[in-house]
């Protein structure tokens, strides 16, 4: 079997086991034989037990058998395939690569979004990661000409919203002025001009669980003056089948539901890409509380209106 063949065979296997959650060899045999793949030849059980091997060792997924329950077969660390985990992010990419590779003759009616790469930056951040050492940073923020010059140690990495960003950890010793502190900085991969290796080793705090990090926020903006609240948003119309679908975030509950709309409730950091989410959404959701967010959202569609309302008196005065 060809590399690709063997990649295609072992995503199909993980997806099938994980959806049928327990499934023997013989039912997966009978969908296996399904499939194009198969070319009408049945999985050995030697080939099955060289693919539970590989995928064990490329992606960190046990495949498990229940000997008490008629030798059925689980995914036993199916934690690994939550809806934010590396494993879960492949899956579902080399799924659709897949899917995509075999309908070449539809490309031109195959839309896509591209896909964040980043250059060599996105591989020497994973390196240093790897390698455990500080990284040298000429980072340009928006709004400035001059970058910053930084010197980090990447503790994660995060990609959101077809952006890549990085999680550096900062350690500033005692000054006569300044007492000793650790702090983290966000910033995206699309706004460094440089990155360099240092010889500085770090090693990650224990306590630190980039998951956890994350938790409470909406993207990436983690403000530890912003703390989480409990946010009950209603959807109008077509919104609310869209928040039911797609989550806003995963603490996300539907608490209600009337003629046209539906209630829904959060318990996240209200930060400004939160804020700036829910003024995409214009007229079709409103926040009902904290009340403070709703008056911030209502006073931010006010000031956008007023910039229509003084264009127009601009087009007037200057035909």
């Amino acid at each position: 079997m060809k590399a690709q063949d063997k990649f295609k065979a072992y995503i199909w296997l993980v997806n099938t086991i994980h959806r049928a959650r327990r499934i023997t060899l013989a039912e997966i045999n009978d969908r296996w034989l399904n499939t194009d793949m198969s070319e009408g030849m049945d999985i050995p059980r030697s080939t099955f037990a060289r693919h539970k091997i590989a995928i064990e060792d490329m992606f960190g997924i046990i495949i498990g058998c229940d000997k008490q329950n008629g030798y059925t077969y689980f995914i036993e660390n199916d934690y690994v395939l939550g809806e934010d985990t590396v494993q879960n992010w492949l899956l579902s990419t080399l799924s659709v690569n897949n899917i995509i590779s075999e309908s070449l003759s539809l490309q031109s009616r195959i839309l896509l979004q591209p896909v964040p790469s980043e250059g060599d930056y996105l591989k020497m951040v994973i390196e240093a990661m790897k390698k455990g050492v500080r990284i040298a940073v000429a980072y340009r923020k928006y709004g400035t000409d001059k970058p910053n010059d930084l010197n980090f140690e990447p503790y994660c990495i995060k990609l959101f919203k077809q952006r890549w960003y990085i999680l550096g950890h900062f350690h500033r010793d005692a000054t006569p002025e300044k007492p000793e502190s650790d702090y983290f900085g966000i910033f995206s991969l699309d706004r460094v001009l440089d990155m360099k290796f240092t010889d500085i080793k770090f090693q990650v705090d224990p306590d630190f669980d980039a998951q956890t990090y994350f938790d409470e926020c909406y993207g990436v903006l983690v403000n530890d003056d912003t703390q989480p609240e409990h946010i009950k948003i209603r959807a109008y119309g077509y919104e609310r089948f869209y928040m039911r679908d797609l989550p806003v975030h995963k603490s996300q509950r539907e608490i209600g539901r009337g003629e046209n709309f539906s209630d829904f409730e959060l318990f996240i950091r209200p930060t400004p890409d939160f804020s700036a989410h829910l003024l995409s959404r214009g007229s079709l959701v409103k926040v009902l509380s904290p009340q403070w967010l709703a008056d911030e959202i209502r006073n931010l569609h006010l000031e956008a209106a007023q910039q229509y309302q003084l264009e127009q008196k601009e087009q007037q005065t200057f035909p």
